[in-house]
């Protein structure tokens, strides 16, 4: 089944419902950063919860930034995620593995431990939009519900799963329920839904099943007057790195050490922490970026 996404509403529109399904970006992600079990469970979690907040902006380019920020052995996790369907990210640790946790599941949380989620909206123009909360379980999911219940004052339900073998990831995506404010007054409405996420037994079993995204949001909402929007949305890991970009970040080092790097090295390569790709830059290309500076110094004087 092809990575994708897809809106819903139901309750009048007193119920916004996304779903996606992330398992060949994921599967993407854990071979692009040689990811251990459970740090491409944690990776992919945050790259589906960063997708769906992000189908919820509305201007063209706009971009959601989620880090996890944990003092458990897999460090920090940071993702980019966009509007149009675009995803990338990585994990400080990538190769830490752990037993599995009280419930026989791998043990996401205890890999990320106490911490805080960052979150940053950026629309595309203007300030970005920031926000911390603490973690309330290192599970992503329940982290990140949490942030839109406190940060954004919407009560949300959200779903994440990662099923990864020997073979590598076989499914992984989730889903996001929020009661819009026409709606957040209606208890039963609130109770009802809140219920029914709660009997899913997880996200992952139902793909593995053979569930599609449209079958699962008929089981949770068929009867509250479900309306599913007709096109899906494809995704897929993409980074935005390039060449250009790494010699504008490598002339920021200055004059000096530009020159020592020719000296010592003959070059500077440099990694995508993103997506790993590797970088080689000549002495010929640092030779550049040395003229650039000082013509740039000798117009600003």
């Amino acid at each position: 089944m092809a990575d994708q996404l897809i809106r819903a509403t139901a309750a009048d529109g007193g119920i916004r419902a996304v779903g996606v399904i992330t398992t060949r970006l994921t599967e993407e992600a854990r071979v692009r950063h040689k990811l251990s079990y459970v740090a491409t469970a944690a990776l992919g979690r945050t790259m589906s919860a960063g997708l769906l907040m992000a189908s919820s902006m509305k201007r063209v380019g706009s971009r959601v930034n989620v880090r996890v920020k944990g003092d458990g052995p897999l460090g920090g996790i940071l993702v980019d995620a966009g509007l149009d369907g675009t995803v990338r990210g990585y994990v400080q640790n990538p190769s830490v593995e752990l037993p599995p946790n009280s419930k026989g599941k791998l043990d996401v949380g205890g890999a990320v431990g106490s911490g805080y989620l960052y979150v940053v909206r950026d629309i595309g123009y203007g300030y970005p939009y920031s926000s911390t909360v603490e973690l309330v379980s290192g599970e992503i999911g329940d982290d990140v519900a949490h942030y839109l219940v406190n940060s954004e004052q919407t009560p949300s339900a959200l779903v994440l799963g990662v099923f990864v073998g020997s073979g590598g990831v076989t499914a992984s995506g989730g889903i996001l329920l929020q009661v819009l404010p026409k709606a957040a007054r209606d208890e039963a409405l609130v109770s009802t839904l809140e219920s029914r996420v709660s009997a899913l037994s997880g996200f992952t079993p139902l793909l593995q099943a053979g569930k599609t995204l449209t079958e699962i949001f008929d089981d949770l909402l068929g009867d509250m007057g479900l309306t599913i929007f007709p096109e899906s949305q494809m995704l897929r890991f993409h980074c935005r790195c390039s060449f250009d970009r790494v010699l504008g970040a490598l002339k920021m080092l200055g004059e000096a050490e530009l020159q020592d790097m020719i000296i010592k090295d003959n070059g500077a390569e440099a990694t995508c922490d993103f997506c790993g790709r590797v970088y080689q830059a000549s002495s010929d290309n640092l030779a550049k970026l040395i003229v650039d500076l000082q013509t740039e110094a000798s117009i600003s004087e």
